[in-house]
Parts: C-alpha cells; sequence; structure tokens
C-alpha cells in the first residue's frame, strides 16, 4: 500500500509541536528542554572549568565535550540498555561535531566544556531534539557562540519526501530513509548529514529543501526561549 497520508495527518514539510525552554535547572551553569511531539531532552551545561585528565588540555583552546544518554524506558521501541553504549557514543560524538563551528573556546585554553543531553521520552529525531536543546543551553551558559545550531529530521517514507518522521513513519512497512540535518542558520552552513536507509538523489534533494525550510521555524522557537528567559533583564 503506498504512503499517500501521514500516520499522524500532518502535511509532508509539518512539524510536530515544539515546545523550548532555557534555565530549567538551576544547579547547572546553562540548561534547556526541547520537546518535539514526543522527544523530549534536557540538556545541561557545565564550565568552562579545569580539564581532566590533563593529557587532553589544549593551552590554545578549550575543549567541547557531549554526553547523550537516553533514560531505559525512554524509547517506543524495545527498553534502552543502561549505561554509555555504542550508539549513545556515536551520538554525543557527532551532537560534538554539529555544535563545535559555533563555539568559540579560545579563550579558555586548558579547560572543558560539558554537555550532558538526556531524554526522558523519545519517539524518533532524538539525536536532533537534544542538539536543539544542547544549543539552547550552551547559549544559557554564556558560552561564546557564533549562532544556535538547529537540528531536524528530514526523510522519505515510501514515496512521500517528509521532514520528521515519527516513530511510526520510521518503522513504517515500506522503503524509508532518516536523514538528521543540522543548520547554523546565519550562514547556512551545514555541520551534520547523516543518512539511515536508500533513497534517490532527485528525492534526497527534495528532502534537504524540505528540511532547511523546516528549520526556520525551530530556529524561532529556539531564539523565543532564550528571551523569555532574559526578558527584562532577569536571570
Amino acid at each position: 500500500m503506498a504512503y499517500k497520508k501521514r500516520l499522524d495527518g500532518r502535511k509532508p514539510g509539518e512539524l510536530r509541536p515544539i515546545t523550548a525552554k532555557a534555565g530549567v535547572i538551576d544547579r547547572a551553569d546553562g540548561s534547556a528542554y526541547f520537546k518535539i511531539g514526543n522527544t523530549a531532552a534536557y540538556a545541561t551545561v557545565y564550565g568552562p572549568r579545569e580539564l581532566h585528565p590533563r593529557f587532553l588540555r589544549n593551552p590554545k583552546k578549550g575543549l567541547l565535550r557531549c554526553e547523550y544518554r537516553m533514560m531505559p524506558f525512554s524509547g517506543m521501541g524495545d527498553r534502552v540498555r543502561p549505561g554509555y553504549n555504542r550508539r549513545s557514543k556515536e551520538i554525543s560524538m557527532v551532537t560534538e561535531k554539529a555544535l563545535s563551528p559555533v563555539v568559540d573556546l579560545s579563550d579558555f585554553p586548558n579547560s572543558v566544556v560539558d554537555v550532558f543531553i538526556d531524554l526522558p521520552e523519545t519517539d524518533a529525531g532524538s539525536r536532533c531534539a537534544g542538539i536543539c536543546a544542547a544549543s539552547i543551553a550552551l547559549a544559557d551558559a554564556g558560552i561564546p557562540m557564533k549562532d544556535l545550531v538547529v537540528a531536524l529530521a528530514a526523510g522519505k517514507v515510501d514515496d512521500m519526501v517528509l521532514v520528521d518522521p515519527n516513530y511510526d513513519e520510521e518503522a513504517y512497512d515500506a522503503e524509508v530513509a532518516d536523514i538528521p540535518i543540522a543548520v547554523i542558520p546565519s550562514t547556512n552552513e551545514i555541520s551534520l548529514l547523516q543518512m539511515d536507509g536508500i533513497i534517490k538523489k532527485t528525492d534526497l534533494k527534495k528532502a534537504m529543501k524540505l528540511g532547511l525550510k523546516a528549520t526556520d521555524k525551530i530556529y524561532k522557537i529556539q531564539r523565543a526561549a532564550l528571551k523569555d528567559k532574559y526578558k527584562g533583564g532577569k536571570k
């Protein structure tokens, strides 16, 4: 059966409902909450602070270090195995790569900025939600940044090119492609591009175009979350 109508009734270019807040955890240097559909991420930032072990120190600039963690009962599918597994290690690495182009730690040599991303609830798009939350949290911590980073997934289910697929779409019994994208809005640079599945070149171009267009809405929501926290000059 051809996939002609999205299971949740959305249009191909329509995002799930989004909620974003800055400064949600008092004891962190910066923090944020980002929820898209039924995928929720908390990001906490600590630092800049002294980096250990010493051999990792860089006398020219600080280090950005990210850790992505899904809680055991957060997934829509099987129970998530507790601990730091191969998937969380890979997503932690790509999160660092996505955020590094906008973070300037040249004034903090031999130091580290730690970003912890915890997901209590997931329904697809977890790495993208984590990146969006981390970007807000870094800004909330006052870390020097050139811009925020916006992330979302585009893709294809059967013959439909779309954005922000949910778990049911990713698991749909058809040819499915999932394409996480991270963008720096001020320069239109892509800091993350991955793909899981098979897609034609023409459909990939359509998915990228649709995804990049949808990032504008997320960017406005991220900025609004920061403005809401600091409205009136209050932290």
